[in-house]
């Protein structure tokens, strides 16, 4: 035989046990095509319906007119209508506004009389780019067709920081990539070199098996926590002006998510190389739909609801509200309560194929 047929016997026996293996030829298939879909569905970069409170103490045809037409063009979304000045910051605190405009008491007068009124911008910077848009879209409409003079102050990052903002989203990837893709093949690995079925043949409970195969990487998890926040905080001025025993809490309720993620995957998985497809396959979709890289809102009304159960998603938005907005457990009971529900539902499926598996 020939070079160039030894070379062509080699190419089909591989090629006949890829086919051969059912669990990698679906991650080799779908793989691509749920990357394909959600790239170009998830990652939308322009912001819209930024939600924004108006408090009108004029209350008259003029500003509501003004009002009606910031809202027109979809940029901004009008939102609940603030009783005082402090519940129009206390919306932004909240994350209930990401804008609030005050109109002063004879706005109309002014504009008839042809004194350029003043329109007070309060914005919420903990999201700059979304801060940015805003401002450009209320200052395109006020200062130019309105005549109106919009002086602006923006809350929890003034400098309008992006890194402030993106290193909480990146902490959650880091801990996904750790605790999950790395927990899913160190598993795999043991499965393959035959040591935890050596283990399974000990008295040793397997609920204390697995619990006692995941503490490490929840440690490893924990430390790489602390190391993010000091590296957020020393090297690019991260502010923490919320708990930081909350924020503690809610990495553990994460981490329950994240390694549960990965003993399923390594549940399902034969070898390795299945088991490092697999944690690609979840670790992507989960960073896209994560409203860390681009907005939630954007994104079309068939895909948003499905990032209700991306464990990233609630993370990050607990880090950056705690972080930037000082934001207080109850405040944040909706993101804390789908942790604790998604944790133990991927606990539980780890569990029941775990056991599967080994029976």
């Amino acid at each position: 035989m020939n070079t160039l047929g030894m070379l062509w016997a080699v190419v089909l026996k591989e090629l006949r046990q890829t086919v051969r293996d059912r669990r990698m030829m679906a991650l080799l298939v779908a793989a691509p095509l749920v990357q394909l879909v959600l790239f170009g569905s998830a990652v939308q970069l322009d912001v819209d319906h930024v939600p924004t409170a108006v408090l009108d103490a004029d209350r008259s045809a003029d500003s509501r007119e003004h009002a009606r037409r910031l809202a027109s063009d979809g940029t901004l979304r009008l939102v609940r209508t603030p009783s005082s000045d402090d519940a129009a910051l206390r919306m932004l605190e909240t994350g209930e506004a990401a804008t609030a405009l005050f109109f002063p008491r004879d706005f109309a007068r002014d504009h008839a009389r042809h004194v350029r009124p003043r329109v007070q911008m309060v914005l919420d910077g903990s999201d700059p780019n979304r801060a940015n848009v805003a401002a450009n879209a209320v200052a395109a409409h006020l200062r130019t067709a309105g005549k109106v003079d919009v002086p602006s102050r923006v809350l929890f990052n003034p400098g309008l920081s992006t890194s402030i903002y993106m290193v909480p989203g990146v902490a959650g990837m880091l801990l996904l990539l750790i605790t999950t893709v790395v927990s899913s093949m160190g598993l795999a690995r043991e499965r393959e070199r035959g040591t935890l079925e050596q283990i399974q043949v000990t008295p040793l409970p397997g609920l204390l098996l697995i619990v006692g195969k995941i503490i490490p990487f929840a440690l490893i998890g924990l430390l790489d926590f602390a190391l993010a926040m000091a590296v957020g905080a020393y090297g690019f001025d991260m502010p923490l002006r919320g708990s930081f025993t909350l924020m503690l809490g809610a990495t553990l309720l994460y981490l329950t998510n994240t390694l549960g993620a990965g003993l399923l995957i390594a549940s399902l998985s034969a070898s390795q190389q299945q088991a490092f497809m697999g944690g690609f396959l979840f670790m992507l979709p989960a960073a896209l739909l994560s409203g860390i890289m681009t907005p939630v809102r954007s994104m079309p009304s068939w895909l948003s609801p499905l990032t209700a159960i991306n464990p990233l998603r609630h993370y990050a938005e607990i880090l950056r509200a705690v972080l930037l907005r000082g934001a207080s457990a109850s405040e944040l009971a909706v993101q804390l309560g789908a942790l604790a529900v998604l944790g133990v539902a991927l606990c539980a499926l780890a569990g029941v194929a775990f056991r599967n598996q080994q029976g």
